[in-house]
């Protein structure tokens, strides 16, 4: 790998996005290798499977989750109201690394675990109160790779943008994407292996 490319896999290069600011990098240097994070991660997370509310009828999230951060990073969405746990070591030191990769300061991390091609998130955007305007979001992918699609809320004429994340790959959305796009992660037709994602955030106080 020549040095030119090298340094375009470890930094975060922008992606073109009308109404945003989307921000991808292919690989982040977790100091270890991400198949092993990935397991640790399956085995030691207290995983949740949380009801939300479609259509007046709680249903049961097509994912599992776990919630952490400072103790005063509370947090709702979709009628949830989730209460950090502490950091543990692992996601301090995975922390650190986001933030000086983003540039940005991280207070809570948002696991998904996507045990196979069936788990799936809706499109939806993170624009609840205690995030701000203007979000910053950085999700970082560990295992299988899955499709990440954003659809403009307003305009008719911009087309979704689908991205494909890798495994120890981070991207970052900031800027007005929140207010202006929705996002998710569709079920797959072939089988896969699970996923992953942490999505860093930070709580307003």
């Amino acid at each position: 790998m020549n040095a030119n490319l090298f340094s375009a896999f470890n930094v975060l290069e922008a992606i073109p996005l009308p109404d945003g600011e989307l921000y991808y990098q292919a690989h982040l240097d977790l100091g270890a290798p991400e198949e092993n994070l990935l397991q640790q991660l399956i085995t030691s997370t207290p995983w949740r499977a949380e009801h939300i509310t479609l259509w007046g009828k709680p249903v049961l999230q097509p994912r599992l989750t776990a919630w952490y951060g400072d103790p005063e990073a509370h947090y709702t969405y979709s009628g949830i109201e989730l209460a950090p746990m502490p950091w543990t070591t692992l996601l301090a030191d995975i922390r650190k690394k986001v933030e000086a990769a983003c540039a940005t300061p991280f207070n809570s991390v948002l696991l998904n675990y996507y045990r196979d091609e069936q788990d799936s998130m809706g499109f939806h955007s993170d624009d609840e109160p205690e995030l701000g305007r203007q979000p910053v979001i950085a999700s970082l992918s560990l295992g299988e790779e899955r499709d990440f699609i954003l659809k403009h809320k307003k305009s008719r004429t911009l087309k979704p943008v689908r991205l494909s994340l890798a495994s120890g790959s981070l991207l970052l959305m900031k800027g007005d994407t929140q207010h202006n796009w929705r996002h998710g992660i569709a079920k797959e037709t072939q089988p896969c292996g699970p996923r992953v994602n942490l999505t860093f955030r930070r709580i307003l106080t």
